[in-house]
């Protein structure tokens, strides 16, 4: 990538920083967004609110065009977490309903569901990971009819594979099952299009591939999800006149909109925004291809140098998220031995993963492999 590019992420004066699948670095823009609302706040309290709500309805179009949906489709939540929370407690579940998933997920995405065992009587099915993998077929013939979600990953957070999301998306629609995707280790360095993927609903926090602060999330629900998943966490916020303060019933919000029940972080949904309009004037699509490529080419120098890749590069499966593991070596010594050298990786599950942005460079790659034992 441009060396223009560079000179927007200060960290890269101090780290080669491989580590976007935990938290990313701030870019410039962002830290300056972000920097002038509390400014704004620290000189002027509220005066300019009017302001700062014209912004997040800005933020909220330019969430709803990263990943092709509605506006009045996108909502900020709190984190990953909640996002998803809202969804599993959301639903009128009946005893002996089960959702499908898979048993390699973040815990963001399985303690939600499993909740609802010990309270609903829910059935949570799980797809096994087999060599950094899930078989789609594994998936699919989880689904009976008494399923209704089938809630997976966009990227795994362990082995980088990339569900096939169209697919799925494809099987549930003809199903009548919702399809709710974990979208925080892919969107920002893959495209995602709810549309193309026929997703209902998805959570994503900005802090990894979208470069953006912590606590500051998008929260997609499309109409299918909407029409099923009913706000459990509610406030002043969640009803069609906000500012009508007259504790009379309302109805709630139209739109994703009713599953923000207070006051946001304004200044990290500012923050968001600006890291999606540096993603967006290099292309999502853009930087997809190159950190395919940079992928491929680590992928290969850590198989010449003896360590097993775990991550697919098939395609369609591969993304920015690199799992490898080596016979001698722990990931967690591994880890720790390349952040004396400057270089920011992270263990997950007994391999070493490493998941760089598009900032990094094919030299970053070569100093990794030259660091490795």
């Amino acid at each position: 990538m441009d060396e223009e590019i560079r000179r927007l992420f200060p960290v890269t004066h101090n780290y080669i920083y491989l580590n976007h699948a935990a938290v990313a670095p701030l870019s410039l823009p962002v830290y300056e967004r972000m920097t002038a609302h509390a400014r704004d706040v620290l000189e002027s309290g509220l005066v300019h609110w009017r302001e700062w709500g014209e912004a997040v309805e800005r933020v909220r179009e330019l969430g709803a065009r990263l990943v092709n949906a509605q506006p009045e489709e996108i909502a900020f939540a709190p984190n990953t977490s909640a996002g998803l929370s809202m969804i599993a407690n959301g639903i009128e579940w009946r005893a002996g309903d089960n959702v499908v998933t898979a048993d390699c997920e973040f815990p963001a995405n399985l303690i939600p569901w499993r909740r609802l065992e010990r309270q609903n009587g829910v059935q949570v099915r799980m797809a096994r990971e087999y060599e950094g993998r899930l078989n789609i077929d594994e998936i699919l013939g989880l689904v009976n009819e008494r399923t209704r979600v089938v809630s997976l990953s966009f990227v795994e957070f362990a082995s980088g594979f990339r569900n096939d999301l169209a697919a799925i998306g494809s099987f549930c629609r003809e199903h009548d099952v919702l399809l709710v995707v974990d979208a925080i280790q892919g969107l920002g360095a893959l495209e995602l299009d709810v549309a193309r993927d026929h997703i209902d609903a998805f959570a994503a926090d900005a802090h990894k591939f979208l470069l953006g602060p912590e606590g500051a999330a998008l929260l997609f629900l499309g109409p299918r999800a909407i029409e099923r998943v009913r706000p459990t966490v509610v406030g002043w916020m969640s009803v069609k006149e906000a500012f009508a303060v007259n504790n009379g019933i309302q109805e709630y919000a139209a739109g994703a909109r009713r599953f923000e029940p207070g006051a946001l972080n304004t200044c990290g949904v500012l923050g968001l925004g600006a890291a999606i309009e540096l993603l967006s004037s290099v292309g999502v699509g853009r930087i997809e291809s190159y950190l395919i490529e940079l992928g491929d080419y680590l992928c290969a120098r850590l198989e010449d140098k003896g360590y097993q890749v775990i991550s697919s590069r098939k395609k369609g499966e591969a993304s920015s998220v690199i799992s490898c593991r080596h016979p001698r070596h722990s990931a967690q010594s591994l880890s720790q031995h390349l952040e004396a050298q400057r270089i920011i990786t992270t263990a997950r599950v007994g391999r070493l993963r490493i998941s760089p942005h598009f900032y990094n460079t094919i030299e970053e790659m070569d100093r990794l492999i030259e660091c490795l034992p």
